[in-house]
């Protein structure tokens, strides 16, 4: 889990403070939220969270606890105004309405005649792009929170916040008094500026509840967001005659803390939709089928099996293929026992049912071995149809042309496990995909040093030419935990690589080729 990270500050982020009796004396209050500078015409506009809006108060900007108000380095700033949405309701529910915890304040100038704009410069603000953002939250926890007193960062991503049109990140050390401070999708420590693309705030207030620790909310900054900006800078009173509606909330596939537990990944068509869609395992037994939307997302999920179904968590390797031949991908399951079962037209049918045993474990024990299996069209013309096994003892098999009749009747060994160097004992994980841009699909091995080759070529008596797609020796392929590779971003090629992390970040590596990992496209937030 990311940790905040105590800094010496951002110029144009600074605190909020409540005053009773004249601030000019010098005598500090205490802080209880954080807000930053905003771009205005008038370089007199703060961003802050709804539930910060008080009375009498005072910004200072690249707050020092150190130093009295009045010996500040860029000065205190009084508030004259603010703007914020009547709509908003209490901080500490689900109401819809907590969507609205964002406010803007009209600043005085300092005592030096000067505007805050002027003297720090100003953030732009920007649209939340999506659910998943790699964002840096800036705020000042409060000294009750944090005896150090001194502003924190933090760098990390953001999910979506169930039924809430706001995200959240997992952060230690974001403590009450960073309410209202910006979450940054980008930042210039020299200026002091950036683009700020949220706010902590939303529900309860932006912080922990009772049920999760070490979370911070941000509303999500979009039409109701820019409607209030848009009356701040233009120093229009705010009018909300109706209701808030919440607007429709995309998709999201959640964040690490879940796909931590994705046990097992396929790729394939299961729907017929001429594009591939994601199956997963989880460690309780749980399989879901996420629909792709063929830009490299997914936009739905469909559960194949509940968890704790006292089936599906032996499920120790799967792949997917067309082995019925019907345009529609099917599903290859070895279990902790040794049995192979395929599950054809998976889409349609599912998976509660027998499906067609391929390997029967009282016959024989030699599956309970199959380390790792990938289905690809290695040899076939039309349908993937081939398996690829990698054996514990190192031996590399593939089986052509494999379905429920033929079942593995084409073996043919591309590596033996009498090789003196016991090389492919060292293979972590295996994919296929069409990297080369040909028909035919090449092997994606993920090696234990973190390093990957794909092997092009392929045929029944040769694995095929070596490539390097990345080079070993580096820590952070080693924590690549699930792997899989789709037709996901709709160019009509399966090139397109999963990767599940061990924290549970889950990322896309699209138009991945033989020597070169694709542009990557987060798609689950590190837990």
């Amino acid at each position: 889990m990311p940790k905040a990270e105590h800094i010496l500050g951002l110029k144009s982020v600074g605190v909020v403070f409540t005053y009773d009796k004249d601030p000019t004396t010098g005598e500090m209050q205490a802080h209880h939220c954080s807000a930053s500078v905003v771009q205005s015409p008038g370089h007199d506009l703060i961003l802050t969270a709804h539930h910060c809006v008080a009375g009498n108060s005072i910004f200072v900007p690249w707050y020092r606890t150190e130093s009295p108000l009045n010996k500040q380095q860029y000065g205190f700033y009084r508030v004259e105004r603010w703007f914020a949405d009547p709509r908003y309701g209490k901080y500490n529910n689900k109401d819809p309405e907590s969507d609205l915890d964002f406010a803007f304040a009209q600043l005085a100038t300092s005592s030096s005649g000067k505007k805050v704009q002027d003297v720090v410069g100003a953030n732009s603000l920007a649209r939340t792009p999506g659910f998943n953002n790699n964002v840096t939250m800036v705020g000042y926890p409060t000294a009750k929170h944090d005896s150090e007193d001194h502003a924190v960062r933090c760098p990390t991503q953001t999910w979506a916040v169930p039924n809430q049109y706001q995200i959240q990140a997992l952060c230690s050390g974001m403590y009450g008094g960073v309410s209202g401070g910006p979450w940054f999708s980008k930042v210039d420590w020299n200026n002091g500026t950036g683009e700020i693309i949220g706010n902590v705030g939303g529900y309860n207030g932006g912080g922990n509840d009772q049920n999760v620790d070490w979370v911070t909310y941000s509303p999500m900054h979009g039409d109701s967001f820019f409607q209030l900006y848009d009356d701040a800078k233009n120093n229009r009173p705010v009018e909300r005659p109706q209701r808030y509606k919440q607007p429709p909330l995309p998709y999201s596939m959640g964040g690490g803390s879940t796909w931590e537990h994705a046990k097992l990944m396929a790729s394939g068509d299961f729907t017929g939709k001429g594009r591939s869609d994601l199956i997963v395992v989880w460690t309780d037994g749980e399989v879901t089928l996420y629909n792709s939307n063929g830009r490299g997302g997914f936009d739905g999920e469909r559960r194949l099996m509940k968890k704790n179904n006292g089936t599906w968590n032996h499920a120790e390797g799967i792949t997917a293929g067309d082995f019925t031949g019907s345009s529609q991908f099917d599903l290859l399951v070895r279990w902790s026992d040794g049995e192979v079962t395929l599950y054809g037209d998976v889409g349609s049918k599912g998976l509660d049912w027998a499906g067609t045993q391929m390997i029967d474990p009282t016959k024989t024990d030699t599956w309970k071995h199959a380390t790792q299996i990938t289905a690809g069209r290695f040899i076939a013309d039309k349908y993937v149809t081939d398996l690829m096994v990698r054996w514990s003892d190192g031996e590399l098999t593939l089986y052509t042309n494999v379905g429920a009749e033929k079942k593995f009747a084409e073996e043919h060994k591309l590596k033996d496990s009498k090789d003196t160097n016991k090389a492919w004992q060292k293979a972590t994980l295996l994919t296929a995909g069409e990297y080369g841009g040909s028909s035919k699909w090449d092997l994606l091995v993920r090696w234990e040093d973190g390093s990957i080759n794909s092997y092009v070529g392929t045929t029944t008596g040769s694995l095929g030419a070596t490539h390097t797609v990345h080079g070993g020796n580096f820590g952070t392929w080693t924590h690549s935990t699930v792997m899989t590779t789709g037709n996901f971003t709709g160019n009509g090629r399966t090139d397109d690589l999963i990767i599940r992390w061990s924290d549970g970040e889950t990322s896309l590596y699209q138009d991945t080729t033989t020597e070169h990992l694709g542009t990557e496209i987060n798609l689950v937030p590190q837990a």
